[in-house]
């Protein structure tokens, strides 16, 4: 089952049944939930509980042995993962991936290339609409450059910047690829207080500006249950708990997987 009814618009992320094993360890274990159009969801669990593997699962790394995944209505698990970010899902990682030697306006114009049209042969002899295309996209870099308070650093290689501010740059860049599902992966992850309150204020912005869903994966307890609209648990690859953060927080089977008792 999807688990219960949260407020939200029709469901754009749909997993059924999601089993993965990996030789003798199963990493996710029948796992199935919705997310509905518009919302935020907390994805949670100890180590190990096959978090991150089911991200991989959405972006294709990782094919499920069985089960089903349907995306804005469509089969994701038939979609190959070159066309994941051009379907409409982009993503943050634990371990920030941005190319250091290049501009911060670089990287985020790097993230905008899989809504390019153009070929190879239509970039090289330069077609009309190829210099439209760049011009467009160039407005659009310079756009999330300013939302995301990226101006200052815009021409500073990414090597030069803070990690928080890294990571700020690898969301712009996600942000480039204009998703409809933005998943993101520990963004908390190594920020201070002070940090991962601009965060949750930030992740709650590109929600409403970019008219986005959202699924976050953290273990920044205090960031998912302020942020999130519903909260799904995994733990040891299984579903354990589904609902409103409220719900979630004094589940006593989430009581006893985070605190290793039986609650």
């Amino acid at each position: 089952m999807s688990g219960p009814a949260i407020p939200g618009g029709p469901p754009l992320l749909c997993i059924r049944d999601v089993s993965l094993r990996f030789g003798g360890i199963v990493a996710l274990d029948g796992v199935s939930f919705d997310i509905g159009g518009g919302l935020i969801c907390g994805l949670i669990g100890p180590n190990g509980a096959g978090k991150t593997t089911l991200f991989n699962c959405l972006n294709r790394l990782y094919q499920p042995q069985s089960g089903a995944i349907r995306f804005d209505g469509g089969d994701l698990l038939a979609t190959p993962i070159h066309a994941i970010a051009a379907l409409g899902i982009g993503r943050t990682f634990q371990n920030v991936a941005l190319f250091g030697t290049m501009t911060v306006r670089e990287n985020v114009i790097v993230g905008g290339h899989c809504r390019s049209r153009g070929e190879f042969f239509a970039n090289m002899v330069k077609l009309p609409f190829v210099a439209e295309e760049e011009r467009r996209q160039a407005e659009r870099t310079d756009a999330l450059i300013e939302d995301l308070e990226l101006g200052a650093v815009a021409d500073m290689p990414v090597s030069a910047l803070t990690f928080a501010m890294r990571k700020r740059v690898e969301l712009a860049r996600a942000l480039a690829s204009q998703p409809k599902l933005l998943l993101l992966d520990e963004p908390a992850g190594g920020l201070n207080h002070e940090e991962v309150d601009r965060l949750r204020a930030l992740i709650l912005s590109i929600r409403e500006r970019f008219d986005l869903t959202i699924l976050l994966v953290e273990h920044h307890m205090s960031l998912v249950m302020r942020v999130s609209d519903k909260v799904v648990v995994l733990n040891f690859g299984r579903k354990i708990a589904e609902g409103t953060p409220d719900e979630v927080h004094g589940n006593p089977d989430v009581v006893g997987a985070y605190l290793g008792v039986d609650a």
